[in-house]
């Protein structure tokens, strides 16, 4: 693989609170490393608690590895200014975090924050709207009385306002229906297609993953466990663990 659009070095996160009985703080995450190919859609994959969200919060200075390096075009970010590194990597939570107000007003915002003039905000978000599968009369409604789905739609228009290299998406499909979900997955797919975008798509749903994904993560109890072809890590998994958590064995990690 070329030089990596993305990636993670031996990253360590430790938390600071001691557990109730006292106990030291686990790393939630330990010497996890990834490489992200320009263009593709990298899944991380593991059980529940395993430490997803945590990494991918890692991928855009959200949170600050205690140990290792998160590269972006093979510069760390550590040296970079945060608010580009958010601006060039966006991020679409678990649950749609759209503040009361229009539609158009939530990516109206997003575009002012990426220095969009005000004079053509507007046609620059209908264009996002349009990326996120939502018809111009969308821009008038209230974001807060749309359905699950609609609202998460909303959200990765507003994170496609800033025009991101890399888009990270947190189980974007967990709070909904089939239906929904089915619906936000073909979105993806088009975003990649489409646009050559470079996703992360964190999932606990094997379907998903396959369906989607070039090459993933497989994370359990915080460490990087196998990482690969979709279809190797189905197929012909390397690692016990992948083999136990693709067969519905393996419980959920303690983060």
């Amino acid at each position: 693989m070329t030089k990596p659009k993305l990636a993670t070095e031996r990253v360590t996160l430790t938390r600071t609170r001691y557990g109730a009985d006292g106990s030291p703080p686990e790393p939630v995450l330990c010497d996890v490393s990834l490489e992200v190919a320009a263009g593709e859609v990298f899944g991380i994959i593991g059980p529940s608690g395993a430490g997803k969200t945590s990494l991918l919060r890692l991928l855009n200075g959200l949170e600050t590895p205690d140990r290792g390096r998160i590269l972006l075009d093979g510069e760390d970010i550590s040296g970079l200014d945060t608010i580009d590194v958010r601006r060039r990597v966006g991020m679409v939570f678990q649950t749609p975090a759209l503040f009361p107000g229009t539609v158009g007003e939530n990516v109206g915002y997003a575009l002012e924050i990426a220095d969009v003039p005000g004079a053509t905000r507007e046609a620059k978000g209908l264009v996002c709207l349009d990326r996120a599968g939502l018809s111009d009369d969308f821009w008038s409604r209230d974001a807060l009385e749309l359905s699950q789905g609609e609202q998460q739609r909303v959200a990765i228009a507003r994170a496609l306002a800033a025009e991101p290299e890399v888009l990270l998406l947190d189980e974007p499909t967990s709070a909904l229906d089939p239906s929904a979900a089915a619906r936000i997955v073909d979105l993806v797919g088009s975003l990649r297609r489409d646009l050559g975008m470079t996703i992360v798509f964190v999932t606990h749903l094997m379907e998903q993953a396959r369906r989607i994904c070039d090459r993933a993560l497989v994370l359990v109890e915080g460490r990087g466990v196998e990482e690969g072809e979709v279809a190797a890590l189905f197929d012909a998994p390397s690692s016990e663990f992948t083999r136990l958590f693709i067969q519905g064995r393996l419980d959920g990690g303690r983060r």
